[in-house]
């Protein structure tokens, strides 16, 4: 079997639905083994979610498999003494506890940060919360929707005339998720140097904000206040999406030889020579200008016939595509993005899940084994009383 970054990483994992799952699931893609620790009867709201109401019925639903395949499940009452005990067991053989409670919940259960690391001193602990740790706002309950709107980020999503509007997918906890799983790969890595463990206090709202990149710093360095555009980057132009013969097409011209190169190859090489187009600046001020002389001239031509002769030339150019003509795509199905997995206690059945993006020594990071049902490893890890 191949050797990953995380083998042997022991990883306990007491988080819920999104966030802290999809941090989790990273480590496991990276090789580490994760031990989900479930309320018993209930699980992981996950295990509830998602468009299928029979899987969900099952305590299997879409929302928990797609991110907790290769993981294992322990249930386990934490206000027990039987449940403690266990608990305490493997914190004490863990390398990394993984939590995305409301702040101080853990506290509460009396496995504050003091008391775990008298369990294990080299513990690499992660707490994942909608504002972290302190502060005034840190025991507000928090939803991705409640970050993306308290970031700003939904303030400069859509046009002057739609926004604010909610990013498509539940944005802000893919963040804060990979955002841990760095977190806890840096830890690790100190740990290997210091052999001592550390508290991560991890806040979604601030990782999303720092995620937003440049419309943050723009502000913070020059004062420019950013404004919802649409479909159009503010850093350049021609940069956006235009219309072609059949469908839009988003072109990214950012550069001043591939403005030229694109004049060029949708018949208007004139368009240099115009001082509202020839430089950067003035494109930018002379956008809606120029999309118009740009939209006609890729009337002429499919989306597709575009993105090939564009591309081919050094024009960032490609189709708008919907979810499944993006899993479709022969070059997300090459590099071993998607991966089928066994589907827990269905005898034959399939599912599929994806992957990280990141491929290892030549090989595709893709999950060991299927989503767990709840409690299927309690044999594992707790004695029976």
């Amino acid at each position: 079997m191949q050797q990953l970054p995380l083998d042997g990483v022991k990883v306990v994992d007491l988080t819920n639905v999104l966030a802290g799952p999809y941090c989790s699931y990273q480590l496991m893609l990276f090789g580490a083994e994760v031990v989900k620790v479930e309320l018993p009867g209930t699980g992981d709201l996950a295990r509830r979610l998602g468009p299928d109401p029979e899987l969900n019925q099952g305590q299997m639903g879409a929302s928990f498999l797609a991110q907790n395949a290769g993981k294992k499940s322990v249930a386990l009452d934490l206000k027990s003494p039987e449940g403690r005990a266990a608990f305490e067991s493997m914190v004490a053989g863990a390398d990394v506890l993984l939590e995305n409670f409301r702040a101080g919940v853990m506290g509460r259960l009396g496995y504050g940060w003091e008391r775990l690391r008298e369990l294990n001193p080299c513990l690499v602990y992660c707490a994942i919360s909608g504002f972290g740790q302190s502060g005034p706002m840190s025991g507000a309950p928090a939803y991705d929707q409640i970050i993306q709107g308290l970031s700003g980020m939904m303030s400069v999503t859509g046009t002057p005339d739609t926004a604010p509007l909610r990013v498509g997918f539940p944005i802000c906890d893919t963040i804060g998720g990979l955002m841990a799983a760095l977190a806890i790969s840096a830890a690790l890595a100190g740990r290997h140097r210091s052999g001592r463990g550390c508290f991560l206090d991890l806040s979604m709202l601030e990782a999303s904000i720092s995620a937003m990149g440049w419309t943050v710093s723009n502000y913070l360095i020059s004062g420019a206040e950013p404004e919802p555009m649409g479909d159009q980057n503010a850093t350049a132009a021609p940069s956006g999406t235009f219309e072609t013969a059949d469908g839009p097409l988003n072109i990214a011209a950012n550069q001043q030889t591939q403005f030229e190169t694109l004049c060029r190859l949708i018949g208007r090489p004139d368009l240099p020579a115009d001082p509202r187009f020839a430089e950067r600046e003035a494109r930018k001020t002379h956008r809606q200008a120029l999309n118009r002389e740009v939209n006609q001239a890729l009337r002429a031509k499919t989306a597709l016939e575009w993105e090939e002769i564009l591309s081919r030339e050094g024009v960032p150019a490609a189709r708008i595509l919907t979810v499944p003509q993006a899993l479709a795509l022969d070059q997300v199905r090459q590099r071993g993005f998607l991966t089928e997995v066994p589907f827990a206690g269905a005898g034959g059945r399939q599912v599929t899940v994806a992957g990280n993006g990141v491929v290892v020594d030549g090989v595709a990071l893709r999950p060991r084994g299927s989503a767990p049902r709840l409690g299927e490893h309690d044999d594992e890890f707790v004695v029976a009383s």
